[in-house]
């Protein structure tokens, strides 16, 4: 047990440190849309905000190319997997959508740059 608080403890402080690898910030709402920042990088995305406690309503969504390739990003209900938007983005760009998440959540992924799905789902 003391090891894991160790590593535990250990790991923080190394998140802390590191540059980009702090702990996420909770989502902001202004006018009833709330805002999450994407990154892609290769072959994975890593979120300003978490993504845990999300409601149904409106999002602004802002995906940023930190890739230095094109890269893409597609959008789905994470239930009945409908297309929400789906688009390129060149090294550097960044692109804002706004789109109503229902209960169902929401996933998404790079078609160009493979990476896994993120499934995220919504607390009702």
């Amino acid at each position: 047990m003391q090891i894991r608080t160790l590593l535990t403890s250990l790991l923080l402080s190394f998140a802390l440190a590191v540059p980009g690898l702090g702990l996420a910030s909770t989502p902001v709402t202004k006018d009833g849309v709330t805002t999450i920042h994407l990154d892609e990088y290769n072959g994975y995305f890593t979120a300003k905000e978490t993504l845990a406690g999300l409601k149904p309503g409106k999002y602004r969504f802002i995906i940023t190319n930190k890739a230095d390739k094109l890269v893409g990003f597609l959008l789905q209900d994470g239930v009945t997997h409908e297309r929400m938007d789906m688009f390129p983005l060149e090294p550097g760009e960044s692109r804002s959508i706004t789109v109503n998440i229902t209960e169902n959540g929401f996933r998404y992924r790079c078609p160009i740059n493979p990476t896994p799905w993120y499934d995220v789902g919504v607390s009702k």
